[in-house]
């Protein structure tokens, strides 16, 4: 499996998480928050994934708010920050 599929099936994951919904009701192309995710969901999970080691601002997370999106970004700054691609869906510890 690549980054990039790894990063999808990640942040699909965490985003039906917070939706309370299956992993596979989340398609890759639905703007998420007309699905119901929230800014401040948005902005919890960017903590998240920094606290992982990877560099997502919240900028890019609401300029295009998909799966396939913040896949790309996931898997792209994994990549640069010598992250094995890891979102850290643990949750525990939020603020």
């Amino acid at each position: 499996m690549n980054s990039t599929t790894r990063a999808e099936d990640e942040v699909r994951a965490a985003v039906a998480e917070l939706l309370g919904t299956a992993p596979q009701e989340v398609p890759g192309d639905a703007r998420l928050v007309d699905l119901g995710l929230t800014s401040l969901q948005v902005m919890r999970l960017g903590s998240r994934w920094r606290r992982a080691g990877i560099r997502v601002k919240y900028q890019d997370l609401a300029a295009e708010p998909t799966v396939n999106a913040w896949a790309r970004l996931v898997s792209e700054n994994a990549e640069n920050s010598g992250n094995s691609g890891n979102s850290g869906n643990s949750g525990n510890g939020e603020r």
